[in-house]
């Protein structure tokens, strides 16, 4: 007998929209009474993220621009000539060639994570991302020499902390003495990541350059506060988020069997379609920033200098005029327009898209065919989700799963 095809769509992809979101406006750009323009249509949010019109204005970056101490700014917050020079010098570090020779160390350390799983019966599937996400993206940026375990908790520690409400803007920062004690937190994590784990990796560098970011900035003459802001910079971007993609689609994947079943004994090709798919249903970062150095007009809509704009991502990745029927549910075979890449705009797009997007459905892909391939796995506690407002996305914690005494692996070939 032959198992049939499964069915396309699979489910709803919405596990993680919270229900106090408000639904899509008719308009694709609208002024909110703040006057923050609020996009939600993919085509409007497209121009806008390639527009030379606009700058970085999430992650905190208005205050990173503000700041003067520094002559060489992070990746993520510069601009122009700079930051076409910085993405053109470490792209090398993230392309298919350079994955292929991470991989046999992520495979590796995939069924490292596998074996803990096996001989512990279960396992937090957020824990086991977080280890897996974070020595990637330590061996991308070069921190590999850290001091006292603990990476994964140092990084982590700078986003989640303090909760603002999410009526707040991308501008709007916490009062009081509760803001005072939680910025003595801060320094006193940073301090910590910076002792422990950036400066042995800029000295072990020194002595002996490796090809890592690390290294790269050393050549270009970075100080040790510019090497640090930027490996906080990769530590949420390469760590943090792919962390919670790896956690969401293991979870999409433990409801939905037909969709399981897809994915184990599918092809390299295949799985990827539909990781992205959960991708574009479940972006990590639900909301991107940007602000007008010039007037705009956007799918009709002026947007006069200086604006801050809102990118929904959510909205535009389930645009009915880009995702079509079904945008709600996952269908990775789903059409899209010429153009348009299967994730839609949940690594963003224009010159700040994420350079990482190869590397984070690789590493994710090797790690979720291990844990999936086991036919008794299952799921013993849901995620409990919440928002994190400094990534401006999902953060699931608590996803517990188990195996049974005898499990067997499920056949692949």
């Amino acid at each position: 007998m032959t198992t049939p095809e499964p069915q396309c769509p699979f489910g709803h992809g919405g596990l993680t929209r919270q229900a106090d979101l408000p639904t899509r406006p008719s308009a694709p750009v609208q002024p909110d009474p703040q006057g923050v323009y609020q996009v939600h249509g993919f085509q409007a949010a497209r121009e806008v993220l390639r527009s030379e019109q606009v700058i970085q204005a999430g992650f905190g970056a208005e205050q990173v621009q503000s700041a003067s101490i520094m002559r060489n700014k992070p990746v993520l917050y510069t601009e122009g000539q700079p930051h076409h020079e910085m993405r053109r010098d470490t792209a090398r570090y993230f392309t298919p060639a350079a994955v292929a020779t991470y991989q046999p160390m992520i495979a590796a350390l995939a069924d490292d994570l596998m074996g803990q799983l096996v001989r512990r019966g279960q396992a937090n599937v957020d824990d086991l991302s977080l280890t897996m996400a974070v020595r990637v993206a330590a061996q991308v940026v070069g921190l590999t020499d850290s001091l006292l375990p603990g990476l994964d908790r140092r990084v982590t520690s700078f986003v989640e902390g303090e909760r603002p409400s999410r009526d707040q803007t991308a501008e709007a920062k916490p009062a009081g003495p509760l803001a005072h004690l939680q910025g003595l937190w801060n320094q006193r994590q940073l301090l910590a990541f910076y002792l422990l784990d950036v400066k042995p990796a800029i000295q072990a560098r020194r002595r002996q350059p490796k090809d890592d970011l690390i290294s790269h900035l050393l050549r270009q003459d970075y100080t040790d506060l510019e090497i640090l802001t930027e490996c906080l910079t990769y530590g949420t971007a390469g760590m943090v988020t792919t962390r919670e993609f790896i956690t969401v689609a293991a979870w999409h994947m433990l409801r939905e069997p037909e969709l399981r079943r897809a994915y184990v004994h599918g092809t390299e090709p295949e799985r990827h379609a539909i990781l992205h798919e959960i991708l574009r249903a479940e972006p990590v970062v639900s909301m991107l920033y940007r602000r007008t150095q010039g007037d705009l007009t956007v799918a009709g809509q002026h947007i006069p200098g200086g604006s801050l704009v809102a990118m929904h991502i959510y909205d535009t990745n389930a645009d009915p005029a880009v995702a079509g029927d079904h945008a709600d549910q996952l269908c990775p075979a789903r059409p899209l327009p010429r153009g348009v890449q299967a994730p839609v705009l949940a690594f963003g797009d224009g010159h700040h898209r994420c350079p990482g997007a190869f590397l984070a459905i690789k590493e994710s892909d090797t790690f979720l065919r291990r844990l999936l391939v086991w036919n008794d796995l299952r799921l013993v506690t849901p995620p409990t989700v919440t928002f994190n407002e400094v990534v401006k996305g999902y953060e699931l914690r608590g996803m517990r799963v188990a195996l049974g005494p005898a499990a067997q692996p499920v056949a692949t070939s």
